[in-house]
């Protein structure tokens, strides 16, 4: 009786299975740090605490006083209004912030490049985008001299009107004999004048306490310590009379 000799199993199939797994987890891989990569360097990050930062401040001062050096200018730093950075070889901080030309506060983009490892830092570019419009804690002091006489509108979402507000609602609540909390719903409109050492802010609020609305308009200072005072709040009735 003959026994049939059984053929072993090609290999061949199983090696190419296996070559083309590699080949996949390889391509995969690649693309995987390709991705990372192309995200990580080069790519700008926003960074909202940034804009407040120690570091970020000092790099705003030194970018207006490298500009001042090399174009013989006199401009005045007075705040950063947004901050990202780019990884390069090193850090690329790209700011967008306010100063003061001949007392008129405008707005600038300014890029400082930094490697800290060598200690190295450098402005590699600063250019004007325009003027700004908002009031801020830095020019709401005591440089009267710089600002035009009289009352000017300024946005309802400047911080320094916000913080105004919120110190307005909480004099209030305290001078109130109600036990339900006032919340403050909405800034309506605001107006601030610079007068001697002192900044005044004239702010029409909608404020909600229990479920009644009501509008309070408030007048509050503000000192060259930045403490506010409210100094005179009146319900507000006819929104016409606001306007």
């Amino acid at each position: 009786m003959r026994v049939a000799a059984t053929r072993p199993a090609s290999s061949a199939p199983v090696a190419l299975l296996a070559a083309l797994a590699l080949l996949f987890l390889v391509g995969s891989a690649s693309l995987a740090i390709g991705a990372m990569a192309s995200h990580v360097l080069g790519g700008k990050s926003e960074n909202p605490d940034a804009a407040n930062s120690l570091e970020t401040d000092g790099l705003a001062r030194f970018a207006v006083d490298e500009h001042n050096k090399r174009e013989n200018a006199l401009l005045e730093f007075v705040r950063v209004v947004e901050a990202k950075e780019q990884t390069v070889a090193g850090t690329l901080h790209h700011l967008t912030l306010e100063a003061l030309e001949a007392g008129r506060k405008k707005v600038y983009e300014a890029k400082v490049w930094v490697k800290p490892w060598l200690d190295f830092k450098e402005l590699q570019e600063f250019r004007h985008t325009g003027d700004a419009t908002s009031f801020t804690i830095s020019d709401l002091g005591a440089k009267r001299g710089r600002h035009e006489p009289g009352w000017r509108d300024v946005p309802v979402h400047d911080p320094v009107v916000k913080d105004a507000a919120s110190h307005a609602v909480k004099s209030i609540q305290q001078r109130s004999n109600s036990l339900l909390p006032y919340e403050l719903v909405e800034i309506v409109r605001a107006k601030a004048e610079v007068v001697e050492d002192f900044a005044k802010f004239d702010i029409l609020m909608k404020l909600k306490r229990g479920t009644k609305e009501e509008k309070m308009k408030a007048e509050v200072h503000k000192n060259l310590e930045g403490a506010f005072v409210l100094n005179q709040m009146q319900p507000e009735h006819d929104e016409s009379s606001s306007q």
